[in-house]
């Protein structure tokens, strides 16, 4: 099936139309949600909008290979887990697919990938393979043709040097970071930068105790000295991502929509600005699963943007899972 035309959609029309012809394809192609969709009864004849399309659980990546493409595969992307824990894997049939999902996001909502410098802080994800996100960071780095681009693992004073003489520059400059090594950086360093955006991917691994988004943002806002931290909203299981400039509110490019569910009858989809779990839409998902059930709480607003107010307990979503295959 072609893809590359889901980076031409314009307007929410062409969405619809693009996503009901994916999931035909991935009826018919992937094994494992096609069941899924025979157990709940549902057929491509009998869909017509796309708040009708199933959304197969996200730990189905845990325990099934969610595949919709015959293609030999070129990677396998793993999620982060506890010792012991078992680990979600996305075939990855195509990386370049991938790649230009990530490239034409980051450009949709920060412009030229070549007029950043980019530093990553990413220890947690440097320190194991198949990180899909090191993968991307790794590639926006060398887009980014600056020479101090590059990634950073424990050594933070190197990283605060380089930092304030590169925004004392006036240099543009994203440094992406998960949290808990963001704050780390800050506990030992104080700034006053004016010519970068923090980002920050979001989880603590264990590392810190869990804090609420207003809290975590307050407190890097100030110990990096700008006024709002940004985010990035992307997971093993997804090929494309959401960012937020500011106040946790993430916005999609235009091949992925994010739904909420109702929490209680997962299979019902809930009007804008009331709170339920987070379905994600992710066409460049055209050889896995491009319609997934994830484990997130948020709300979504009538833009089309959304936020994250927390998680479901003990990750499983009542009512999800509905089959062993």
């Amino acid at each position: 099936m072609e893809y590359q035309d889901i980076f031409a959609i314009q307007n929410s029309q062409e969405f619809e139309q693009k996503a009901l012809e994916v999931f035909r394809y991935q009826f018919e192609h992937n094994t494992v949600y096609r069941s899924f969709c025979d157990l709940l009864y549902k057929h491509p004849s009998d869909i017509k909008t796309i708040e009708e399309i199933p959304f197969l659980p996200i730990s189905f990546f845990k325990s099934h290979e969610v595949i919709a493409s015959q293609k030999e595969t070129e990677a396998i992307f793993t999620s982060s887990g506890t010792t012991g824990s078992i680990t979600s894997k996305h075939y990855v049939k195509d990386l370049s697919l991938y790649e230009s999902s990530f490239q034409k996001g980051f450009t949709q909502s920060y412009g030229a990938i070549e007029e950043y410098v980019i530093l990553a802080l990413l220890p947690s994800y440097l320190e194991r393979e198949g990180s899909s996100l090191v993968y991307m960071v790794d590639h926006l780095i060398k887009e980014s043709t600056h020479e101090d681009s590059g990634f950073y693992l424990h050594d933070y004073f190197a990283l605060s040097e380089k930092l304030k003489n590169l925004d004392t520059l006036g240099k543009k400059i994203l440094l992406i970071g998960v949290s808990f090594a963001l704050l780390d950086l800050i506990e030992s360093n104080r700034f006053s930068l004016k010519n970068t955006i923090i980002m920050e991917t979001g989880g603590m691994k264990g590392k810190r105790k869990e804090m609420i988004r207003e809290e975590l943002h307050a407190t890097l806002s100030e110990g990096f000295g700008v006024s709002k931290i940004h985010s990035e909203y992307g997971m093993t299981e997804l090929l494309s991502q959401a960012y937020s400039k500011g106040k946790g509110i993430f916005t999609t490019p235009p091949w992925m929509k994010v739904l909420t569910r109702d929490p209680e009858d997962p299979l019902t989809i809930l009007p804008h600005q009331k709170a339920g779990g987070l379905n994600v839409i992710d066409l460049a998902n055209i050889n896995s699963c491009s319609f997934i059930a994830t484990q997130d709480l948020g709300s979504i607003y009538p833009d089309g943007s959304f936020s994250i107010i927390g998680r479901f307990d003990n990750s499983d979503i009542r009512g999800c899972n509905l089959m062993v295959l």
